[in-house]
């Protein structure tokens, strides 16, 4: 197994679905999809994906006993997990607005003495994995591989959809996409709970930086700003022996410096605005 050369390609469709996996279940799925062979001209439901608690043991960097029990968890829970696909009208095979629910897989069979699983997707899941030529998105299995948040890997797959480094989301859209329904109805609960443990998983573990923001009609939060980067060498690492640490410039933005470089966003505050930029890392001087 090569994580590093390995790739999950997803149909956006599939990113801004609406389901919820374990860890676990999505480190099984997430696997199973970086072997589907998109070189092909056809790839049928029939073909078998296997995983084994070895790889996965190597791959997220867990005991192997825990990846072995986490392989059969995820085998008996997998069959019966659901996902909702949100359509829009195409014009040719889809001609108006429509949810579908299906399954993410047809059948799973556990292999006791070997640690190992094997599936099938499901048929009406293949396409969005398959024969993508637009509108999908891609990114490198191990930049995932180590998260225990469900919840960061999803935020993180939403993020490198837009590579711009900057996405707004609406609320609604995002407790849809989790599958999170009445759970943490209060800001601070869904803050404490969901965005700040997925935020400090994706800056700890992927190859991005990440902060955020709310933004508020009135007093009630209705969409999330999140700006990210690709993280930056470590320029300290290689520095000659002796040589002494840099250091950060301790300069920060101030409400002058914003209004004078016009770096607030439409509708944000001063504050808000010196808040979500004072967050992002300085650049360390030479």
């Amino acid at each position: 197994m090569e994580p590093d050369r390995q790739l999950v390609v997803k149909s956006n469709h599939i990113i801004e679905a609406s389901y919820r996996l374990s860890v676990a279940e999505q480190r099984v799925i997430l696997s199973a999809i970086a072997q589907v062979r998109r070189d092909q001209p056809k790839i049928t439901d029939e073909v078998l994906y296997s995983v084994t608690a070895a790889e996965l043991a190597e791959l997220c960097g867990t005991d192997p006993k825990t990846a072995y029990r986490d392989l059969q968890n995820a085998a008996e829970r997998l069959q019966t997990r659901r996902v909702t696909l949100h359509l829009e009208p195409d014009g040719v095979t889809i001609r108006t607005k429509r949810r579908r629910v299906t399954c993410w897989v047809q059948t799973v069979d556990y292999i006791d003495q070997e640690g190992r699983i094997e599936l099938r997707f499901g048929k009406d899941i293949l396409p969005y994995l398959t024969g993508l030529q637009r509108e999908f998105t891609r990114y490198a299995l191990s930049d995932v591989a180590k998260m225990t948040s469900a919840h960061g890997i999803r935020l993180y797959e939403l993020l490198v959809q837009w590579p711009e480094g900057h996405r707004v989301v609406a609320l609604d859209d995002l407790r849809r996409w989790l599958q999170l329904e009445d759970r943490y109805p209060l800001m601070a609960d869904l803050r404490r709970w969901v965005i700040e443990p997925a935020v400090q998983q994706i800056n700890e573990h992927s190859p991005l930086m990440l902060t955020w923001s709310p933004r508020k009609a009135g007093r009630k939060v209705t969409h999330l700003v999140f700006d990210y980067a690709k993280k930056k060498p470590d320029k300290t690492a290689s520095k000659a022996p002796g040589r002494p640490a840099t250091k950060r410039k301790a300069d920060k933005y101030t409400d002058a410096d914003i209004a004078r470089l016009g770096l607030a966003r439409p509708g944000e505050s001063w504050e808000a605005a010196r808040t979500r930029l004072n967050q992002i890392p300085m650049e360390l001087e030479p």
